[in-house]
């Protein structure tokens, strides 16, 4: 019998080591906090000669930054000049446009102006607001907007903006863009970020910019914060827009007035105000101890809802993004939350944190993008957690936005026509007013030299066209989307605009 029992108990034995062997394995332990102090200071005393010294590299002309660790700002600087030409410098009050750094601020907003995490699933109803197919305009959530997982295409909208429609006539027509498959696919988009969120304040009986006043900015304290853009460029201490000249200079050109799209592209911020919300942030929603923004509404926004960068390789990581954020995980499992915001009409800003370390910076700029803000940012944390940084992460950075701008030109070298180019027809055979349903009225005009002249928008804007090939003409394209020259065609009784044409929406019918 002892043997019997024996045996039985060595079988069970071995029953149990071959289920233990073959269970799934345990879960990893969750990462732990492993920045010390020491490397924080270590990082903070480095931060501005990286940033003094990217700046001699770029010439970018004002500079502003803010540090943030265990609630406590441990840095809080301005360099540089507010505008080129002028002594007044920059410091931690002045005021900045931060692009798109306003869309982690706005879902702040929306989060506070929820009262539980599922509400950000909760259907966005807003008067004169639709997609192209019912089913998905009947169904579309504020995270699928604030996500860009809606089916929009890539910065639907944002042509009109540049042609002076105003916010309302921009987010009714967006019901003409195509769309991707909902919830499939990712393309990031301001309008429809701007209507879910427009769609909130509206639910709550007010404009977007009390809302955002009231929930965010008062209860935090960031006293010269706002979406509106009269606010910044009425501040006397506010860091004009700059953008780089063909001899490396940087001069103050352009005025960008972000309105259109105030939730997704509107903030001006400094970096005090700026280092008060990384503390928010990094303490779940809570300031000085006091309750600002709900916890669990708030980390909500900090959770992946979609994939924005397939992995590259085999054994590459993927990016994601959530709701106003980017948000991935670092090679100890860390989440890691960061935003850019640019306008090429002369602005860059970034922020980085790390909220298990309880780390975080801001970093913004009044230059036209060359990577600084992202790589001062990309430069701290290396510093901070491998004692120096990994790369160069200036060029890296500026050869990604020197890309973006490259991709968006037309292929054709408009400002060289062929030498076989054909003749183009008498003026009269272009002149006329056209229609489309998408970009409303284009007049084509000549004077009495024949000279073209396209004129597009409200207002409208006009375009002197030069001659390229045939019916083919081109003109100089202007604003935020500028991709350089274009290319304009004309064919029985129609013209169609090359830069507007992406979503094959760019042809007008002549009337």
């Amino acid at each position: 019998m002892r043997t019997l029992r024996a045996a039985v108990a060595a079988g069970a034995a071995v029953l149990l080591a071959t289920a233990a062997a073959n269970a799934a394995p345990s879960p990893p332990p969750e990462p732990q906090p492993s920045i010390s102090d020491d490397a924080v200071d270590k990082a903070v005393a480095g931060l501005d000669r990286t940033v003094q010294d990217m700046m001699r590299r770029t010439g970018v002309p004002g500079v502003s930054v803010a540090v943030v660790h265990d609630d406590k700002v441990v840095h809080l600087r301005g360099f540089g000049l507010r505008r080129t030409g002028d002594t007044a410098k920059v410091g931690p009050d002045t005021v900045f446009q931060i692009a798109s750094l306003s869309k982690p601020v706005s879902s702040t907003v929306v989060a506070g102006a929820l009262t539980g995490p599922d509400e950000w699933d909760r259907h966005t109803s807003l008067p004169g607001f639709s997609l192209k197919d019912p089913w998905v305009t009947e169904h579309v959530s504020t995270a699928d907007l604030f996500s860009h997982r809606s089916g929009l295409p890539d910065h639907a909208g944002d042509l009109l903006e540049d042609l002076g429609y105003d916010q309302s006539y921009i987010l009714d027509h967006l019901r003409l863009e195509p769309l991707t498959p909902f919830r499939a696919s990712y393309a990031y988009t301001n309008f429809g970020f701007t209507a879910a969120a427009e769609a909130i304040a509206r639910a709550k009986g007010t404009s977007w910019q009390k809302l955002s006043a009231d929930t965010l900015f008062k209860p935090a304290g960031m006293t010269r914060t706002s979406t509106e853009f009269s606010a910044y460029v009425n501040a006397p201490d506010h860091a004009s827009t700059h953008v780089k000249n063909p001899d490396g200079t940087w001069s103050p050109r352009y005025v960008r007035d972000p309105d259109a799209q105030a939730p997704a592209g509107g903030v001006s911020s400094t970096a005090r105000d700026m280092s008060r919300w990384l503390r928010l942030q990094l303490a779940d929603g809570t300031l000085d101890g006091k309750r600002i923004i709900p916890a669990d509404t708030l980390a909500r926004t900090h959770v992946p809802e979609i994939v924005s960068q397939p992995p590259t390789s085999p054994t590459g990581r993927a990016g994601f993004y959530g709701l106003g954020w980017n948000v991935s995980y670092d090679d100890s499992g860390r989440l890691r939350l960061s935003h850019s915001g640019a306008f090429e009409l002369g602005t860059n800003a970034n922020v980085t944190m790390l909220p298990l370390e309880k780390l975080g910076i801001v970093v913004l700029t009044n230059g036209a993008p060359v990577g600084l803000a992202d790589a001062v940012a990309l430069d701290f944390f290396d510093v901070a957690q491998h004692g120096k940084a990994t790369t160069d992460w200036l060029p890296l950075l500026a050869s990604v936005y020197a890309k973006e701008v490259d991709n968006a030109r037309s292929p054709t070298d408009y400002a060289h026509p062929p030498a076989s180019a054909k003749a183009a027809k008498d003026s009269a055979a272009y002149t006329g007013t056209y229609d489309n349903p998408y970009y409303g009225k284009a007049t084509v005009t000549a004077d009495d030299k024949g000279a073209l002249t396209l004129a597009l928008g409200p207002k409208p804007l006009r375009f002197p066209l030069a001659h390229y090939d045939g019916d083919t003409f081109s003109f100089e394209t202007t604003g935020e989307m500028a991709v350089g020259r274009t290319g304009v065609t004309f064919a029985d009784g129609t013209l169609r605009v090359e830069s507007l044409d992406a979503n094959h929406l760019g042809t007008f019918t002549e009337q």
